[in-house]
């Protein structure tokens, strides 16, 4: 049974909450790779969890994206090192950067500006400017 994940000073998700469970890793590792479970299976129940905010578990589940299951769970694989205790540390410190992510509200939506008088004036004057470069570019008329 895993401790509780600290989120932030203010969020903690408990024990109850998580689940880990260690697995073969793929991949090369010689002989070894067969018989040692050293990669991780983190599940984080999101759906019932409390320490956490409805918006932010909505957020939580759009981040998530193909890690997050039809039951609400968030799903975090690690097997990038070679030894369980730091998958572990690994599936745990991904999963408290993407609630951190998720706990950051949306922006605010763009409020729609006008170009100034003097910046549409400065930039037609410009178009004008170059139009009359390149009309200078063509045959010389001797007439």
């Amino acid at each position: 049974m895993p401790e509780p994940l600290e989120i932030t000073s203010r969020i903690t998700i408990p024990e109850y909450e998580l689940f880990e469970q260690f697995v073969t890793a793929g991949g090369p590792g010689g002989q070894n790779v067969n018989k040692v479970s050293s990669a991780v299976q983190l599940r984080f129940y999101a759906a019932q969890s409390g320490a956490i905010s409805s918006d932010a578990k909505r957020r939580l589940m759009r981040l998530a994206g193909r890690r997050a299951t039809k039951e609400g769970e968030v799903l975090i694989e690690a097997s990038r090192h070679r030894t369980q205790e730091r998958n572990r540390d690994d599936a745990r410190e991904r999963l408290r950067q993407l609630v951190l992510e998720a706990l950051k509200p949306p922006p605010p939506p763009r409020k729609k500006t006008k170009p100034s008088r003097g910046a549409v004036e400065r930039r037609l004057k410009a178009k004008k400017g170059r139009g009359h470069i390149k009309a200078m570019r063509g045959k010389v008329n001797e007439s």
